[in-house]
């Protein structure tokens, strides 16, 4: 059977330019043995051409042009038709074993994200997610995203899949690598972080934007990024070229998480090197480079001695959070995750619902 797909035929077939040329010699009556005298080639050779164990060459064709009367092009091109329509086939073959790499993946999300072509065949999936990745093979999958793959750190408390993740990132760099960005400029991200804290009073329409250029003019690209069923990520910092990237993955939709974790990733691109990739999980342990990162973070939202002087009043009302909020210019709903995380108050306390606002179609926005 043979397959058609925008406006370009596949055949499933060969057709040996030998096949084309044993026609013509039937036509004209002439064996291959008088093929041989007129063209010069040996007899073995014109066998081989028709019995197609042998290519037909360029010098070949301009032979059969003199005395078959058709262009060399022509039997040219049957060659190169021939070869190509080989080629395929075989590659088809090969994508058969794929199936099962493929099932590794969450082909349907990702499928739907717009990620991948929409198709029913399995070898067309595979051959796609093979070109999602850049790679030739699935052979190539384990080498290729090794480096993602070290960084990768388990926990028992969720069941993560490499194969969502190195999607998840390699979207990223697809994403990335089109992204207009001005050179990286250390000092210039340092000064826009100030403006970027006074966003987090504001709506995702406005702040995603302005997230997004006041970064790339200091040579940091910031993605929002869906995650991957099993994947777990939340933020992922690393360099692609000369540029920045921090990936986030919407995983949290409140903005206290949003917040701390973009700053988080800020604080790898400033304090660490360009050759590391920092992927954040729920439930890893921490190592110093991320304790550092924290620590960026929770000061820059809040600076400790305006934290430590809010904290020793012990009056954390709904009124006095908001109060706080607004004195060091950031959303009431940070100030509260901190106060949760260093154990003030708990997680469940009642004013999640009106402090902290939670971000349910943002991605729209992003």
């Amino acid at each position: 059977m043979s397959k058609i797909r925008e406006n370009e035929f596949f055949p499933d077939y060969l057709v040996r330019p030998g096949e084309i040329l044993a026609d013509y010699l039937d036509d004209l009556c002439m064996t291959q043995a008088e093929l041989a005298d007129r063209t010069g080639l040996s007899k073995k050779t014109i066998n081989e051409i028709i019995s197609g164990k042998s290519q037909l060459t360029p010098e070949t064709a301009r032979k059969l042009e003199k005395v078959l009367g058709r262009p060399a092009h022509f039997w040219s091109n049957l060659e190169r038709q021939y070869q190509d329509d080989k080629a395929r086939i075989a590659e088809r073959e090969r994508m058969e074993s794929s199936k099962e790499w493929l099932k590794r993946f969450c082909v349907k999300k990702m499928t739907d994200l717009g990620w991948l072509p929409k198709s029913k065949d399995k070898v067309e999936q595979a051959d796609a997610l093979l070109r999602f990745f850049g790679i030739a093979s699935y052979d190539q999958w384990e080498t290729v995203f090794q480096e993602y793959q070290v960084s990768y750190r388990k926990t028992t408390r969720f069941q993560f899949s490499v194969e969502s993740l190195s999607a998840w990132l390699r979207r990223g760099e697809i994403l990335a690598r089109g992204f207009p960005c001005a050179p990286y400029n250390r000092a210039g991200f340092q000064k826009v972080l100030g403006e970027i804290r006074r966003l987090t009073r504001e709506k995702p329409d406005f702040f995603v934007p302005r997230l997004k250029e006041l970064c790339a003019s200091v040579g940091v690209v910031v993605l929002f990024v869906p995650e991957l069923p099993k994947c777990g990520v939340y933020g992922a910092t690393r360099w692609i070229g000369n540029k920045a990237v921090i990936q986030l993955s919407m995983r949290y939709k409140s903005n206290d998480q949003l917040w701390f974790t973009f700053f988080h990733e800020a604080g790898h691109i400033l304090k660490h090197g360009r050759k590391e990739v920092f992927i954040e999980f729920s439930g890893t342990d921490s190592g110093k480079e991320e304790e550092e990162a924290d620590a960026f973070a929770q000061d820059k939202l809040i600076p400790p001695s305006r934290l430590r002087s809010f904290v020793d009043k012990k009056s954390f009302s709904r009124g006095d959070i908001v109060a706080f909020a607004d004195e060091i210019g950031i959303a009431p709903g940070i100030v509260l995750g901190r106060l949760q995380h260093d154990g003030i108050l708990p997680f469940n306390h009642f004013l999640n619902n009106e402090l902290k606002i939670f971000y349910s179609d943002w991605e729209k926005c992003a």
